[in-house]
């Protein structure tokens, strides 16, 4: 892979990270953050058709899935190309039609033949993932070259992103900063007490699950070279040293929590950048480049929309590129060697490919805040000093190791990821018995238990999960709203096999007592926060809160607001995530992603109820 320069010598460094619980309110929602626009990788279940106008059937159509950070360059690309000279093969036009999905669920589609088009999206003939590595991941699992090799479109490589106060603190850039460092810092109790901040209490890590995301999957690379100090050649024998495995351990510990996009972070960072408190919400989060510039010049998601100004942030963020060396973000241009992919889409997809490299276009990638692949074009602004980036940076870049050690990485951060305190509360209330696509088939109900239950496979055994449901009518007792089917404990066979049981069983009942049950549901939590897991609350509803008195409901909503954003923010807090579904067209959404941010979380949107397997995936992906 290229570098923007010749590389020095790397340079050593030395280090560790730190703790977190959580509980699941089960309702109904996908992915929102603190705007409805795209951003850098979008939720695995996300399809977003380009504007390119209507589908014309008489062209030869190029259906693409782009990872989402690009998105909006690619579709700009795609209406130029569609309307030049190029688009032609033989006598017929070409339409180029890119959608977003993320890298990992495009990949795990493609495994799968890339089934139900209706609701993944087309079978795509182009496949554009963040980075290389997934398609050497698909064609590891499948047997098959299904993604051959291909061209790079851009470059941005992954950082270590930090508030420049903590990065001063550090000493960087004069002094490097690694990965070997971060572990060391995460694994000091004093934290930043060590470095004459204790006001910012312990190192809090945030990072993506590499299973979706790319920062999350090239993090976890380079964690394991930087614990084996090679920058080439990871064997899958290195991964089973016991040395290997604490350092990887030990860097997992200090993880707030995980999560399908890097966006959840970046925008939470926004928000406590606002209010005076971007200092305790992370000390540092794995994202690209990229990332660090949209952050710096007030636009944390990438996208302004018609009459939105970038607000730039109180505290910078620096890009820090770890000394031990880094990985890039590609984005190849694959052409599949799918059953589906006919000759003359081939031929398509290969001038859309010759276009977007030219010189002329690949210099509208950094308008986009990534370097160009054409050796060509020269990096330049947005990618320098004024937003955090280094031009001359990275000086060493990691080998994306072979596809056997690729799988055996992510079955084993499956077992050293950081441990999570989880409570499933699931809406039982009365209109969970809704048929799910409006007339007959399925309620809602039905379609949610099978999703819970389906995600309980994605614990591993030292997490502890419990089940909660809620709904008005549980008992004479009008003041009972709760119940605690299943106490929460370690997913043992036995755990397993009763929650599995309970969530079978469960029936609708009468209202929803939604803010009630969550802040129960906090107080629980809290009460028996454990710092060396998640903690968190991912709640699941399908409507509004209905507790039978209205009166109250602005008092309760701004008393949980406000208990969850102090309990979120400060040196020393026991932040509890809450995740919170909104489920079906008649879930209070926006009251959800309220609540989602005042505990730094994300609210995840589930309108279509069929989707709710992909989001309850996706929601568990944070744990």
């Amino acid at each position: 892979m290229r570098s923007p320069r010749p590389l020095r010598p790397r340079r050593a460094g030395a280090g560790v990270l730190a703790g977190a619980a959580v509980v699941l309110l089960a309702t109904g929602c996908t992915v929102t953050t603190s705007t409805s626009k795209q951003g850098p990788e979008q939720p695995a279940n996300q399809i977003t058709s380009a504007t390119f106008g209507h589908v014309n059937a008489n062209c030869v159509g190029v259906d693409m899935a782009v990872s989402s950070e690009k998105i909006a360059l690619m579709t700009q690309l795609a209406n130029a190309f569609n309307s030049s000279k190029a688009a032609k093969v033989g006598n017929s036009c070409v339409q180029v039609r890119p959608y977003s999905k993320s890298s990992g669920a495009a990949a795990t589609l493609l495994t799968q033949d890339w089934p139900d088009p209706a609701s993944n999206g087309a079978q795509p003939v182009l496949w554009s993932p963040a980075a290389s590595g997934w398609a050497a991941i698909v064609n590891q699992r499948t047997g098959k070259t299904l993604a051959p090799p291909s061209k790079q479109f851009m470059l941005t490589p992954l950082v270590i992103a930090m508030p420049k106060p903590m990065a001063d603190a550090l000493g960087y850039p004069a002094k490097p900063v690694g990965f070997a460092d971060i572990a060391r810092l995460a694994k000091d109790p004093k934290g930043w007490e060590a470095f004459n901040h204790p006001e910012w209490g312990p190192f809090r890590l945030g990072k993506t699950n590499p299973n979706y995301s790319t920062s999350g999957l090239n993090f976890t690379i380079a964690e394991y070279y930087a614990a084996t100090g090679k920058t080439s050649g990871l064997t899958t024998e290195d991964l089973d040293r016991p040395d290997v495995a604490q350092f990887a351990k030990d860097v997992e510990a200090s993880v707030v929590h995980y999560g399908d996009i890097t966006l959840t972070f970046l925008n939470n960072w926004f928000r406590a950048d606002a209010r005076g408190t971007a200092l305790t919400y992370a000390s540092a989060v794995a994202v690209e480049e990229k990332s660090v510039i949209d952050y710096n010049k007030g636009n944390p998601d990438g996208i302004l929309d018609p009459g939105e100004t970038p607000r730039p942030p109180k505290v910078p963020l620096v890009a820090i590129y770890p000394s031990e060396g880094t990985l890039y973000s590609d984005s190849p241009l694959i052409i599949l060697d799918a059953p589906w992919v006919k000759p003359e889409q081939r031929t398509a997809a290969e001038a859309f490919r010759d276009f977007v490299l030219t010189p002329e276009n690949q210099a509208k990638v950094l308008e986009f805040g990534f370097r160009p692949a054409n050796p060509d074009v020269a990096i330049a602004s947005p990618i320098e000093a004024k937003y955090g980036a280094d031009p001359a940076q990275p000086q060493s870049v990691l080998e994306v190791p072979q596809p056997a050690a690729l799988i055996k990485i992510l079955d084993r951060w499956s077992e050293q990821r950081k441990a999570a305190r989880v409570m499933l509360v699931m809406d039982v209330s009365g209109s969970m018995s809704d048929p799910a696509n409006g007339t007959d088939g399925d309620s809602k109900l039905e379609l949610a238990k099978r999703a819970a239950s389906s995600a309980l496979a994605q614990f591993k055994a030292d997490d502890e999960v419990g089940l909660r449901i809620f709904s008005t009518g549980l008992s004479r007792d009008p003041k009972v709203v709760y119940q605690d089917l299943v106490p929460v404990a370690a997913m043992q066979e036995g755990q397993v096999t009763q929650l599995r049981q309970r969530i079978a069983s469960l029936v609708p009942v009468q209202g929803t007592p939604l803010y009630d049950v969550a802040a129960a549901s906090y107080t629980t939590m809290a009460d028996a926060y454990d710092p060396a897991k998640i903690n968190a609350i991912v709640l699941l509803t399908d409507g509004f809160n209905d507790d039978g008195n209205k009166n109250d409901d602005q008092q309760q909503l701004s008393g949980l607001v406000e208990e969850v954003r102090v309990g979120s923010e400060g040196a020393n807090t026991h932040p509890i995530r809450i995740f919170p579904i909104g489920y079906g067209k008649d879930a209070d959404k926006g009251t959800l992603k309220r609540i989602a941010e005042a505990s730094n979380a994300a609210a995840y949107d589930a309108s279509n109820p069929n989707t709710i397997d992909q989001v309850f995936a996706a929601v568990v992906s944070n744990f």
